[in-house]
């Protein structure tokens, strides 16, 4: 059994830019029509371990979601391959993809039979995914009756407790009040510790990940500038953004 979780190799992703929407509507009929190339990731190539936790970072428009939509499987690349061992949950947006008409507890059950649990194996998470996103009463309320906070709030125990093997997380650690916050962390913590999960984070936060991984992946214009202890990849990051103003 191979120990990688996952392997990245010479990734390449461009984009097609157009005027307006238009032009990029008939562009699905005319794909001739005038346009730009813009090339996100060059050669993009990497590994990581089962029970790694790597954060990508990099500064806004360096191409760290771009990848994170190649890993999850949201997009495709232009040319490379992406293998990924193991059952993958992405926690990307956690405050989309609720039924607002239906209450916090309907939609825990619409979440996870569209990830394909049973009716069975739902019933058995339910009191534990309640406790943990913690939301009291509100819980059998209408979704469209809570804050942000208390969607991502329950966005978040969702995808956390499907029990995967690897992690993807979007800059999605800002969820909630400071309590659930910790508790939440915490629990990420646990599971790091305990080598039962690989942790991939896209962030820009120096705090996040120092605080989360031991292993940073440093991006700048669509290339891997650093691949290196996290420390390392954030002092490059660093000494990158003084380079650039």
């Amino acid at each position: 059994m191979s120990d990688i979780a996952i392997e990245v190799e010479h990734i390449i992703k461009t984009y097609n830019l157009y005027e307006n929407d238009r032009k990029r509507a008939l562009s699905i009929f005319i794909p001739q029509i005038e346009h730009k190339q813009k090339r996100v990731l060059e050669d993009i190539s990497f590994k990581i371990n089962k029970g790694e936790s790597v954060a990508i970072i990099g500064k806004n428009g360096s191409g760290k979601s771009t990848l994170l939509k190649l890993i999850t499987g949201v997009s495709s690349p232009d040319s490379g391959t992406i293998t990924v061992n193991g059952q993958l949950s992405a926690i990307i947006e956690i405050n989309s993809g609720f039924d607002l008409e239906f209450t916090g507890r309907e939609n825990i059950y619409i979440k996870y039979s569209m990830l394909g649990y049973s009716t069975k194996k739902i019933k058995e998470l339910e009191p534990k995914i309640i406790e943990f996103a913690d939301l009291g009463e509100y819980i059998d309320q209408p979704v469209k009756l809570y804050s942000t906070g208390m969607r991502a709030r329950l966005g978040f125990t969702i995808y956390l407790n499907t029990n995967p093997e690897i992690l993807v997380v979007d800059e999605a650690f800002s969820v909630g009040d400071i309590e659930f916050r910790e508790k939440a962390n915490n629990y990420l913590k646990k599971l790091i510790e305990e080598n039962t999960l690989t942790l991939v984070i896209v962030t820009h936060s120096e705090k996040i990940a120092t605080q989360f991984c031991k292993r940073g992946i440093l991006i700048s214009d669509g290339k891997i500038v650093c691949d290196d202890k996290i420390d390392i990849a954030i002092e490059k990051y660093k000494e990158l953004s003084r380079k650039k103003g």
